[in-house]
């Protein structure tokens, strides 16, 4: 069971910072899924690092791991359920199974759009899978991340309806296909809607956008876990600018119903042990 009532859960950071920063190769499209694939040791020793900082859940490797993607589809069942047995290892805390938006098996910056040219009924199909598959692989939660559009909001809301299972769904808070006037807080309410659904928020952004979008949401358990300030470039694929100190601002969010808490891109395991210390 998730209880989410007596207190704020520390996630994890990123996953491909770390990993990079010990030296492994994560500037191919596949990001940290390709040392999933070819070096799982090094993947449960990264979670264990982030375990070790104080996190209670530690999200798994499957971001860029989906159907039809980089990876052939004959390997991608296995790499699913590899990517919950590591993080599982690692340590005692909660598991959540990542799945990630359709532009991250693109690698092509449209995770931070949402402009695909697919329709509700095309993005419900290329979830399907992935997300029954990785309901069953035995972690405690699905992570729904990064999501870029209402179009793919409604989509992953019904898939995640039919499912029943227990998940949290974060959207990319600056992403452009959230520019209309209100259409993040529409679709932070259609997710919060959904049976199963535990928590709903933002990761994968400026960290000054989180405050503004934790005050548009709906009055139930929420998810932060930005950036830390730094701007991808997807044409370079190189990092630009300034870090920002997250834990400086995780007492807010926690304030504002947050009770996921963590980092996303360029966090690292002293970033997350400063949230840890910051809010508990």
């Amino acid at each position: 069971m998730i209880d989410l009532t007596t207190g704020p859960l520390v996630l994890d950071g990123g996953l491909g910072t770390l990993l990079e920063s010990r030296g492994n190769d994560v500037a191919s499209p596949l990001w940290s899924a390709r040392v999933l694939r070819d070096d799982p040791d090094e993947v449960r020793a990264a979670h264990a690092e982030f375990t070790a900082a104080g996190a209670d859940v530690l999200i798994t490797a499957s971001y860029q791991v989906g159907f039809g993607g980089e990876i052939p589809d004959a390997e991608v069942e296995r790499l699913l359920r590899r990517s919950v047995a590591l993080a599982r290892d690692a340590g005692d805390g909660l598991v959540a199974a990542s799945i990630g938006p359709v532009g991250a098996l693109r690698a092509d910056g449209s995770e931070y759009t949402g402009d695909y040219g697919l329709d509700v009924a095309q993005l419900r199909a290329l979830h399907r899978r992935r997300l029954a598959l990785l309901a069953d692989a035995g972690a405690d939660l699905l992570a729904v991340e990064t999501v870029p559009s209402p179009l793919e909001v409604e989509a992953l809301a019904l898939e995640l309806a039919d499912l029943g299972v227990p998940a949290f769904v974060s959207l990319s808070a600056d992403s452009t296909g959230f520019a209309a006037p209100g259409a993040l807080a529409a679709a932070l309410r259609t997710v919060a809607s959904v049976p199963g659904v535990v928590a709903v928020g933002v990761n994968c952004c400026a960290p000054g956008s989180v405050g503004p979008a934790l005050a548009e949401a709906p009055a139930v358990p929420l998810v932060a876990y930005p950036n830390t300030g730094e701007r991808w470039d997807a044409t370079t694929r190189t990092w630009h600018g300034g870090a920002a100190p997250l834990a400086v601002d995780a007492p807010g969010w926690v304030a504002a119903g947050a009770r996921l808490v963590g980092g996303c891109c360029r966090s690292t395991p002293a970033d997350i042990a400063a949230i840890a210390a910051a809010v508990r």
